[in-house]
């Protein structure tokens, strides 16, 4: 009676485990797929300018083998470019 006490236990505690973790990655994935700020993808570069106050930022992309510039970004996800030509991205400090 006991050792069915302690299976059944184990058996609750693991399925609970288990529920909590998927109920962990079901949250997280969408906010996984566009984070805020500078992103790559398999195959493009983006920029993602989280905001709710509907701003526009100036961001500073850097650029492989080519000179970096600057670019004015509204709110929500902006296509940069190739992810093999695009290094980086980041917010400079002001509103455009």
């Amino acid at each position: 009676m006991r050792v069915r006490r302690l299976v059944n236990s184990a058996f609750a505690a693991a399925a609970l485990t288990l529920t909590s973790l998927g109920a962990v990655t079901v949250t997280a994935s969408p906010a996984a797929a566009n984070p805020c700020g500078f992103y790559e993808t398999h195959a493009d570069a983006y920029y993602n300018h989280c905001t709710s106050d509907g701003s526009r930022v100036v961001i500073h992309v850097r650029v492989a083998l080519a000179p970096d510039y600057e670019r004015c970004v509204a709110p929500g996800r902006t296509w940069l470019g190739s992810a093999s030509k695009i290094q980086g991205a980041h917010y400079v400090g002001r509103t455009c």
